[in-house]
């Protein structure tokens, strides 16, 4: 009877050791439709940021936008500033898998590292322009027009550093003997660059499909980011379930 108790204890620990070494990933895992979750309510619905606003308007349409929507740019950047740092989470889960490629590290750095940069100007850069205008309800009035042109036009036409990281992913899956992502992940990633690129004649035009609201400077590459980011939280999910325990398992 002692040597039976003793034996479910065991069976139940070698059972937790079991599950517990991909508990973190799980955890990361789920902040990352989360943390997308919330960027869409700050950015679409408290913030006005996506779809864009117009930007062949006047100083006086301008002003009225931030005068309408003043007490939600304040709510939603504020909540961004304090979660913004569940975005370093979502892609240090892509990290951790790209480790498990058979590509050099360097991949791995690159993908961190481009998007540490675009950050700013991808998301930070409108989020204080925005703040600025609303900030100071009796500002210049053309001010504030030059902070709605620097906030959309960099949160719509940060370019390079997207593009780099993009082309760093879609290397590193079509280089990858692993198969940890399938092949056709890379093929949907390269449509990202292309995305990145056409968004470039935001800084020319002010109408039209090239403009920062533009059904191809803007739509068409939301449209994709939205299937590339459902493609990658499923196939992340799926990595984590496939990854051998052996990997995981610390000495």
């Amino acid at each position: 009877m002692t040597g039976a108790t003793a034996a479910l204890p065991a069976r139940v620990s070698a059972r937790d050791d079991q599950r517990s070494p991909k508990l973190d990933l799980w955890i990361c895992w789920w902040v990352f439709p989360a943390f997308y979750t919330l960027f869409g309510l700050i950015f679409v619905v408290l913030t006005r940021v996506m779809p864009p606003p117009r930007p062949g308007v006047g100083v006086d349409q301008i002003n009225s936008f931030f005068h309408a929507h003043g007490t939600t740019i304040k709510l939603g950047f504020a909540l961004l500033m304090v979660f913004i740092g569940l975005a370093s989470v979502t892609n240090g889960l892509v990290a951790f898998q790209m480790k498990r490629m058979s590509v050099k590290p360097i991949f791995t750095y690159a993908y961190i590292a481009t998007l540490a940069v675009g950050a700013v100007p991808g998301a930070l850069f409108a989020a204080f322009a925005f703040l600025a205008a609303v900030f100071r309800p009796d500002r210049d009035p053309h001010l504030v027009a030059l902070l709605y042109d620097v906030g959309l036009l960099t949160f719509v036409g940060s370019l390079g550093c997207f593009t780099t990281n993009y082309l760093v992913l879609a290397l590193a899956i079509a280089l990858d003997k692993n198969k940890v992502f399938p092949m056709w992940m890379a093929y949907i990633t390269f449509w990202q660059i292309a995305t990145e690129l056409l968004a470039a004649p935001v800084f020319v035009f002010q109408k039209g499909a090239f403009a920062w609201n533009g059904a191809i400077s803007f739509y068409e590459g939301t449209v994709i980011f939205v299937v590339f980011l459902g493609c990658l939280i499923v196939l992340l999910r799926r990595a984590i379930q496939q990854q051998p325990m052996d990997e995981l398992v610390q000495d």
